[in-house]
């Protein structure tokens, strides 16, 4: 297990700050991977893997339609929340604080060139932390991210997933819903998907509040399986 994976978990942030941060990291290696090429060098590229906490905002990816996002600016202003329109796949993302979001910025070649794997993993990773809170948690056929309940009246969305790949470098990542306000919600349509409800792992646990860092280390745990990689602070 030689594959190693930087671990940086920064906390509260704001949405555009932490993008452009993602956006600095993942340049720096496809650049290096240009160069490698042209140069017929073998400098080895970094992986990434950051936690962020982010105050109330919503994103829109490439093929999103903007009209699943329920309300204008002043509103938007009045819940102290931001909206961007950003360079991932996906519909409209919901992100706030209570909220797990994890950015990997991998570069696939030190893993496997295979963006379907990719996801299945990232959402793997999530069905197997929530197994150890007791919950059957699954994939739902042509959409991205995690589920609760799949093919019942009463399925909910708990986990969000987009990402962005260039040469085989990804950006973004997925949302997992842990101490979130899930009212929040209900100024958009999740995903652009009618009619699905979303939930958080507080409410399905019937607790005020779950232990944050506890999900993430569980989180890295299975990441680290999965992609056979060693996480390093």
């Amino acid at each position: 297990m030689n594959k190693k994976v930087q671990l940086q978990d920064l906390g509260l942030k704001d949405y555009q700050e932490i993008w452009d941060f993602q956006e600095a990291l993942f340049q720096k290696t496809v650049d290096l991977k240009i160069k490698n090429r042209h140069e017929n060098t073998k400098h080895k590229t970094p992986n990434h893997f950051l936690f962020v906490e982010h105050p109330h905002v919503y994103t829109l990816g490439k093929s999103g339609d903007i009209n699943n996002l329920l309300v204008d600016e002043v509103e938007l202003a009045k819940k102290n929340a931001k909206f961007y329109k950003i360079n991932r796949g996906g519909d409209i993302t919901y992100h706030g604080p209570g909220q797990i979001v994890g950015y990997p910025i991998l570069d696939l070649d030190n893993f496997f060139t295979d963006i379907h794997k990719y996801l299945r993993l990232l959402e793997e990773m999530v069905i197997l932390t929530l197994a150890e809170y007791g919950f059957k948690a699954e994939r739902s056929e042509g959409e991205t991210g995690v589920w609760l309940d799949v093919g019942t009246p009463f399925a909910r969305k708990i986990c969000a997933m987009g990402v962005r790949a260039s040469r085989w470098v990804t950006m973004h990542g997925f949302a997992l819903n842990v101490n979130t306000n899930l009212g929040y919600f209900d100024l958009m349509i999740p995903c652009g998907i009618k009619d699905k409800a979303v939930t958080s792992l507080n409410v399905e646990l019937g607790k005020k509040e779950v232990d944050v860092e506890e999900v993430k280390q569980k989180l890295l745990k299975h990441f680290g399986t999965l992609f056979e990689a060693e996480i390093v602070k």
